[in-house]
Parts: C-alpha cells; structure tokens; sequence
C-alpha cells in the first residue's frame, strides 16, 4: 500500500492548526494605544531588518545558484541541484519571517492576556510559539513531498545519472536542498544572533549598569532594538534553524535507507516519522495549561505537552515500524526512542545546569557577590562540566541506535539507525520549538508591560513567563544542539556513500596524514567560527553603546522621562553593523570544505567534517549552558536574592550576562548549523572535489 500521500496530509494538518491558532490569536485584545504604539515600533524593526537581510543573502543565493546550474551542465551534478538548492533557501527564510510576523503581533497580546491571569498570559504566548513550530514541520513536509514526487516522475521517464540507482538519485539530490535550508539558516542565526546581542548588551551595559534604570525602560535608547532582537534572532533565526535541522535529518536519513539497501520502505519511514509527530504535537498542544501560578506549575504544564507527545510517538512509531519495514526491524523502532529518550534528557541536564531552581546556577550567583571577574571565571567552569551529560547521552544515544537497528550483523542498517534516531528526536519538533519560540514573546511582552507603564502586577506574570522562557530557551538549545550531532553524523556517513557511489574508494585510516590534518583544520575550525561571530557581537555592540551614551547626553530631559529616546537611530545602526558582520563567519562554512578538498583531497574532507563534528558539538554545549547559566544567576538576583536589583551583585551579575548572551544566542546556536552545512556542501561538492584535487 502506498502510504506516500501520508507526508503532504501531514503538511496540511500542520499549516491548517497554524492558520486556526493565527485566527485564535488575531481575536484576543492588543490592550491599550500605548501598548499597540510599542509593538508597531518592534514589528517595524524587525521587518526592516529581516528586509534588508533578505536582500543581500539573495545575491548570495543567485551567485552560487549560477555556480551550481554551470557545474550541472559540465555534468558534476544532476540539473535539478540547483533549483533544490534554491526552494531550500526559500522555505527557510519564509518560516523565518512567518515566526517574527506572528511574534511580533503576539507581544502586546500577552501582555493583556496577562492582566486576566497567567494562563491566560501563557496561552497566548505558548499559541504564538506552536504557530513558529508547526509553520516549520508543515513546511519542511511540503518541501519533501513536492521533491519527492518531481524526482520519482522525472527517473522513472528519463536516464539515470551513472552509478546511481533511482532511489539514490532521488535521496542524492534531495540531500542538496537541505543545502540550500542550511545555507540561509546560517546567515539568519549569525545575522540575527549578532543584532540581537549586541543590542542587549548595548542596552544592559549602558542603561543599567552606568545609568541604573530598570530593564526595558522606555527612557533607555536601545530598548526597541533589543525588543527587535529577540525577533529576528530567537525567533526567525531559530526558525530558519529547525528548519534546516529537521529536513537534514529527515533527507539524511533517506539517503542512508537507499544505500543500505531498505529500499522505498526505509526511504518513506523517516517522512511517515515526521507525520506521526505532526499529530502527537497538535495532541500535546491541548496539554498545556495551568491553573495554579507558580514556576513549578508552569514548567509542569510545557512538560506535559512535551512529554504527551514524546509517549504518542513511542506508540505510533512502532505501528509504523511494524506495518512498513516488518518485524523483522523492530531495531529501528528501539533506535527511535534512543532519539526521544536522549533529547528529553538532554532538556533535563540543560535544565539542571541553567536553571536557577537548582544548584549549580544558584552557585554560579553567590560569585558575584566577590564581582564579576569571579562570576565570569564560574560560569565558564560550569559551562565546560555541563558537557559532560550531554556527550554521554549522545554516544549512548550512538551507540544504541545503531546496534538496536542491527549494526553489528549489518552495517548500514546500523547507520540508518543513527539516522532515524534523529528524526525520531526532531519528530516531535512541532510542540518543542513552541517551548522555545514561547520565550522571546514572553519577554517582549514584559517589555511592553514595562514601557506601557502597566501595573506591577501584570509586570510580576509577564517576568514568571520571561523567566520560565529563559530554561524553556536553554533546554531548548540543548535538544537542538543534540539532534544537531546526530544529524550530522548521519551526514558524514552519507558524504562517504556518495564519493563511493561515484566510483572513488576512501581510506579512513588514522594513520593517514591526509586524515588527521582534516582532522586538525576541523577541530579548529569551530573556535575561529565562534572567534568570529562573538567579535562581531563585540564591535556592534560598541556602535550601540557609543549611541546610547551619545542620546543621555545630548537629548535633554530624557533621564527625566520627559523627553523621547531615539529609538529608530540605535535599530538602524544595529541593523547595518550586523549585517555587516554575518558574511564572513556565514562564507567560512561554504568555502572551507571545497578548500580543503582540492588542496588535500577526500579523505582530508572527511576528516574536516569528522574533526568539526566533535569539537563543534562539545563546544556548543559549553557555550549554550555557561550563557543560560550566567543569564538565569542574574534573573534569581533580580527575584530579590543577594543584594537584589541595583546592588552590586546584581550589576556584576549583568555583566555576566552581556558575556552570556552572545555565547547562548550567537556563537553556540550557530555551531549546529555550521556541523550541517560543511557536511552538505561536501556532499553537493563531491564530485567536483574530485575530478580537481591535487591529490587523487
């Protein structure tokens, strides 16, 4: 039976509850003119920003679509690469946009919601989140099903490029718009992560640390751009991220069933995966609700959506499993909860470590009492032991996956395993990255709250939000961070089937020198991304702190509140400076695999990808945890612990953050990508590497 048609129905469940929650959300009151005011000026800034991003990743996007189109008529790639490429791109930014558009409305929205009550508030703002989540898995099955179906037709009436087989045409040239997903991912993670950065550290810096206001004050120059930060940053750079993440891991996954030998039955599991997830998301959607206003009943109810959906994918999967590839592969059903069962507690040992109900990040606060150079030198220490769990969980999650799918008597069905086990953790990415995407709404709307003037006691539920956003954030990170490993470790074993699909044996021997100097570039190549992206953090944030001193200084009344901040000039300088600095860390992915191959061949690439795969990963972890640490030490000072807000501690503790926030929001996020990336342009470039690399 063919149950192909599944993938496009899921696509349709998934963008239809999201226009139904778009139309929930559209109904609900936007409060007063002053709360509207301040969302128009937020949703402005961040269309202009993400207008003018979209403008120069397009000449990006045509140049290496000419590159791709010449090298498929001198025959290095079939015709249709370059048009994945393309479609790729444009999903992405489109669940981008889509996400800030929707969060951007959402804001003012919670706010008032917030006034009625925390559910309320939550509601809302957990409706906004799911709206980015299910944009996303709607789309990237779309995405799939439209290319699935060309490429079927296309090799079943025409010839088959030489060595391939038609199902490792399809999977070979599906794999290249995740290229096309990962490429534009890059450039909104870095672009967006740089903007949003140096904006609230520009803010933080100045206007709390030097002048003492309170956050999101409306006297505060650079509020708005820290407000459009959180959207076009953790929000449509997330967006465009999980995107690319869970269609690499589902065409990696493809990709390894073809050469494994599981045929249109392996190839469609990992699709039919992702539409199982799709309705355990909507299901544990409904689970998310609180009556009692607490931190604890709060996070207890994002879990139960999480979780709800985790359980219904361990059943649904195994049906699949059964009635697709038979009994016989069970193993695979197994491979799929090591996914589910690492990503949740992978969101558990982030939690541990970032959030302030425990130990560790209730440590890191007590060292800022001694002043920030000690609070800096904790959270690094913590941040570098959090790697700990998570590498663990990973290799169990390896190890499981590949032996439960049969690794040890055959081998791809084991790499195939690791493969599912990622779509299996990314399966339930429709309730997931609505955890996350919560986040950045609820702390716009304790901005607007703040700058509206509303009362403290709306204030005090929109800061229970933000603050549970900050650990749904890091957990977050941390799941992403997770499938990231596993799916681009799928994609270096699909780099490896597809040179030997083209008639070029690889030798992976650590004696190799070749080997171990991709090795080496790969291992560093992780530290000069992150050198690069924090740099650009640090000199935008010094424009936006030289603007900020420049209007206390000169716009008079404005500490008083009597006159008007410029908020427009602090948006436009962010704005140019960020997308100034995004395009070097964004090329060093592209260029790089492509260098290395020529000068030093296949087996040197291999070894780039392998070598980045490890250090990328632990690097990431460390980053993504220290940041969530050092930003959720500072939040427990601000509840009144320590000195509370405006002591000492607390303005050591904001320096920490302004270290944090880049480390979480900039660097770490961007690492997943970067795996990804060098791994598909490897893949796209194989043949090309080649026929020209100095050593054959």
């Amino acid at each position: 039976m063919d149950l192909l048609w599944l993938v496009p129905l899921g696509s349709v469940i998934a963008l239809g509850f999201c226009a139904y929650l778009v139309r929930w959300i559209f109904k609900q009151p936007e409060g007063n003119e002053k709360m509207k005011e301040i969302a128009r000026y937020v949703s402005e800034g961040s269309r202009s920003y993400l207008k003018q991003q979209y403008k120069i990743v397009s000449l990006f996007f045509v140049i290496v679509f000419f590159i791709l189109l010449v090298m498929a008529l001198k025959g290095f790639l079939v015709i249709f690469v370059p048009f994945a490429f393309i479609t790729g791109g444009f999903w992405s930014a489109l669940c981008g946009w889509i996400g800030m558009w929707i969060a951007t409305n959402s804001s003012s929205r919670t706010a008032q919601a917030a006034s009625q009550s925390l559910n309320s508030g939550l509601k809302v703002a957990f409706s906004s989140g799911t709206v980015m989540g299910f944009m996303v898995v709607g789309f990237g099955l779309l995405d799939l099903a439209i290319w699935y179906y060309i490429l079927d037709w296309w090799y079943r009436t025409h010839t088959l490029p030489v060595g391939f087989d038609k199902l490792t045409a399809i999977t070979s040239t599906m794999l290249c718009f995740g290229m096309g997903a990962s490429s534009y991912a890059l450039f909104a993670r870095v672009g967006g992560g740089i903007y949003t950065k140096a904006a609230d550290v520009g803010a933080d810096l100045v206007g709390k640390v030097e002048e003492g206001l309170p956050e999101d004050d409306p006297r505060n120059p650079a509020v708005i751009a820290d407000q459009v930060g959180d959207n076009v940053g953790d929000v449509a750079g997330m967006g465009a991220d999980l995107y690319e993440s869970y269609v690499d891991s589902i065409v990696a996954t493809m990709a390894l069933a073809a050469t494994a030998g599981l045929g249109l039955k392996g190839i469609i599991t990992p699709m039919l995966m992702a539409v199982c997830g799709v309705v355990a998301s909507v299901i544990g959607f409904f689970m998310v609700k609180t009556k009692k206003e607490t931190q604890k009943d709060l996070i207890f109810a994002l879990r139960k959506g999480v979780i709800t959906a985790a359980i219904l994918i361990v059943v649904f999967s195994y049906f699949l499993v059964l009635n697709i590839l038979g009994k016989q592969h069970l193993g695979i059903w197994a491979a799929v909860i090591c996914g589910l069962v690492a990503g949740i507690f992978l969101g558990i040992a982030t939690e541990y470590f970032t959030s302030h109900s425990f130990k560790p990040t209730r440590k890191l606060a007590q060292s800022a009492v001694t002043g920030p150079a000690t609070l800096i030198i904790a959270g690094i220490s913590l941040g570098m032991l959090s790697t700990v769990p998570s590498v663990l969980l990973i290799c169990l999650a390896v190890l499981g996956s590949f032996y439960f799918a049969g690794g040890a008597s055959n081998y791809g069905f084991g790499l195939y395993g690791v493969g599912i086990a990622a779509v299996g953790l990314l399966s339930t990415l429709g309730i997931t990255l609505a955890s996350d995407a919560y986040g950045p709404v609820a702390d716009n709307a304790g901005g607007n709250a703040e700058m509206a003037g509303l009362s403290e006691n709306i204030r005090a539920r929109t800061d229970q939000l933000d603050s549970l956003g900050n650990t749904t954030a890091a957990t977050g990170k941390g799941f992403a961070i997770g499938s990231a490993a596993l799916t681009a470790l799928a994609l270096v074993v699909a780099y490896k089937e597809r040179v030997e699909i083209l008639g070029t044996p690889m030798e992976l021997s650590l004696l190799s020198p070749r080997l171990l100097i991709g090795l080496f570039i790969g291992g560093v190549m992780p530290f000069v991304f992150c050198s690069l992206t924090l740099q650009a953090v640090g000199l935008t944030a010094q424009e936006i702190i030289k603007e900020v001193r420049i209007q206390f200084k000169e716009i008079k009344g404005l500490m008083e509140g009597k006159s008007k901040a410029d908020y427009a000039r602090c948006v436009q300088i962010t704005t140019k400076a960020a997308q100034r600095q995004m395009i070097l860390p964004a090329l060093s992915a592209i260029v790089v695999p492509v260098a290395v191959g020529i000068l030093l061949g296949i087996e040197a690439v291999a070894g780039l990808l392998m070598g980045s795969l490890v250090c990328g990963f632990v690097l990431a972890v460390m980053m993504a945890n220290a940041g969530g640490a050092w930003d959720n030490a500072k939040k427990f000072i601000e509840e009144g612990n320590l000195g509370g807000k405006g002591s000492l501690v607390h303005k050591a503790a904001v320096v920490g953050d302004t270290v944090g926030d880049p480390f979480k929001d900039t660097a770490g996020p961007s690492l997943n990508i970067l795996l990804k990336l060098m791994s598909m342009v490897s893949i796209v470039f194989s043949s090309f590497i080649i026929q020209f690399s100095l050593f054959k």
